[in-house]
């Protein structure tokens, strides 16, 4: 998918009520935790920005993830969108989103053009509310991971979320005899699923309707 058109078109979804829950549900592992969609938060929730970063590469479209480092945590080693806690100088979550960006693969918050934001997505087991930012750069940008955050960064063509060749299914057994029966991206070797494939999940659906 081209950049160009790709930027068109969310430009216009993203004015227009989201699939939220419906598109979330589809990459959600099951048993679905359904605080996820509780519309009541826990009082104590803590708020969170993402970047979904678009740049174009030989025409097409990309975007970066990245490979969160191995640590103590339910986010270890995982695969994620840039961003992180929102903090009490940020003016909102789009700068917030802007910041984290920056700090974690070295992407100046100047260059990013924000287009709007997608459905935020609690995750219970961290006590987060994720609040997804559309932005873009019309030039690849130099990404440079930091290291103490960011294990890799994997650049990510647009078209292989929508490939099914890619979505795949696995039990994951997870600590308390936990299972669960999650759907999955499998992109450069890595496993991305939870909050970020949900993420991911709506975004292909504000795509696809065109």
């Amino acid at each position: 998918m081209e950049i160009e058109y790709l930027i068109s078109i969310l430009e216009k979804r993203l004015k227009n009520p989201l699939p939220g829950k419906e598109a979330h549900f589809q990459m959600a592992p099951t048993p679905v935790d359904m605080r996820r969609f509780d519309p009541k938060l826990p009082e104590n929730h803590r708020k969170s920005g993402v970047l979904i970063l678009f740049y174009p590469e030989e025409g097409k479209a990309y975007f970066p993830l990245i490979k969160r480092p191995d640590y103590p945590g339910v986010h270890g080693g995982q695969i994620a969108l840039p961003g992180g806690k929102m903090e009490e100088l940020d003016e909102d979550l789009i700068q917030t989103a802007l910041r984290e960006a920056e700090e974690e693969i070295g992407v100046s918050r100047s260059q990013v053009r924000v287009i709007g934001q997608m459905s935020p997505l609690f995750i219970p087991t961290s006590n987060f509310l994720v609040n997804p930012v559309v932005g873009f750069v019309l030039e690849k940008p130099q990404m440079k991971p930091e290291e103490k955050e960011v294990q890799r960064i994997i650049e990510t063509p647009v078209s292989r979320i929508f490939a099914s060749e890619f979505r795949r299914r696995k039990i994951l057994e997870l600590g308390s005899g936990i299972k669960l029966d999650t759907p999955y991206f499998e992109i450069d070797g890595e496993m991305v699923w939870g909050a970020t494939a949900m993420i991911l999940s709506e975004l292909i659906h504000l795509l696809a309707e065109e």
